[in-house]
């Protein structure tokens, strides 16, 4: 059974300055700020909750298809994905530009100066699901505005079962769209935060808007989440890390474990443990896309964890 993920596929480029902006920025004269940091230490990681989600989903024995574009320099990260047997039929390259990347250098005191090329990612909307022959499940993750609202009309179109991701892409809609987004999704996942301003957007409470698809998750960090079907809340723990060495890419993790156990067809707090386990897997290990285990690894780590097995 595949699922459809529809997001970004990009490069993440991180930067470490051995040191403190503070010690080199003169608040009084921002206005002509013109500043060099030397980042002696470097790394680049494959990113882009599409590819994010995929990889997490194929470490589970899922079989994830990427709906996403990319540009010229893809080609790292086309070996890697090829690599650990993830299709790439739903991606498509142009090759007049790049694949989105994220430059953040971080300091001392983690403050992060950030830039974002979304190149590729500027023409998502060419990329169509209705073009994808065999789908399953899908998810609709952030992207380019128009191919979001293209992708969830789609699925909707098709019938395909799906989940409403706004996340980082939160600020691209106003309320009617959400409204109308929602409507048309089987499932809607943010974190708290995001889930107060989708409350503020689309004038609707958590309790209504959790009345318009089959569940509304609500993702709440160290706290673990909030899954509420049928008018009920389903209160899911945080998964035990054995070490915190990188956050980054946790939420796209706890999604393919959502996606892996709503496919499979487990319960609600079976579904939600595995999401949560799958989030602190990930932080575990630098990066989004370097943590790997077996699907026995996973079913063994999960009822040490939470006392039962995996049916």
């Amino acid at each position: 059974m595949t699922a459809v993920i529809c997001g970004s596929l990009a490069y993440d480029t991180i930067m470490v300055f051995q040191d403190q902006f503070k010690n080199h920025i003169i608040p009084d004269q921002v206005h002509i700020l013109n500043v060099s940091f030397l980042v002696p230490a470097m790394r680049r990681e494959f990113g882009g909750c599409a590819g994010n989600i995929a990889y997490n989903l194929k470490l589970l024995g899922g079989e994830p298809m990427p709906v996403a574009t990319v540009g010229q320099d893809f080609a790292p990260y086309r070996a890697h994905l090829e690599k650990h047997g993830i299709r790439l039929d739903g991606v498509r390259q142009f090759d007049d530009q790049f694949t989105p990347q994220c430059f953040i250098t971080t300091d001392l005191d983690n403050n992060q100066i950030t830039a974002f090329h979304p190149g590729a990612m500027s023409s998502a909307q060419e990329n169509h699901v209705r073009d994808i022959a065999h789908c399953t499940f899908g998810i609709v993750a952030p992207d380019g505005r128009e191919a979001m609202l293209q992708h969830v009309d789609e699925f909707a179109a098709r019938g395909v079962p799906f989940i409403f991701d706004p996340g980082q892409a939160m600020p691209l809609f106003n309320g009617e769209e959400f409204r109308s987004m929602i409507t048309k999704a089987n499932y809607v996942i943010v974190n708290d935060y995001e889930s107060q301003l989708l409350q503020q957007r689309t004038g609707w409470s958590a309790a209504e808007i959790a009345s318009k698809v089959t569940a509304y998750i609500v993702t709440q960090g160290p706290r673990g989440s909030l899954i509420h079907v049928d008018g009920q809340t389903t209160e899911i723990p945080p998964a035990r890390e054995r070490q915190v060495v990188d956050p980054t890419g946790c939420g796209d993790a706890y999604r393919a474990g959502l996606i892996f156990g709503i496919m499979k067809g487990y319960d609600w707090p079976t579904i939600g443990r595995m999401a949560s386990l799958m989030g602190a897997l990930k932080v575990e290990h630098p990066g989004t896309q370097n943590q790997y285990f077996t699907y026995d690894q996973f079913a063994a780590e999960f009822q040490d964890q939470f006392g039962y097995a995996l049916g």
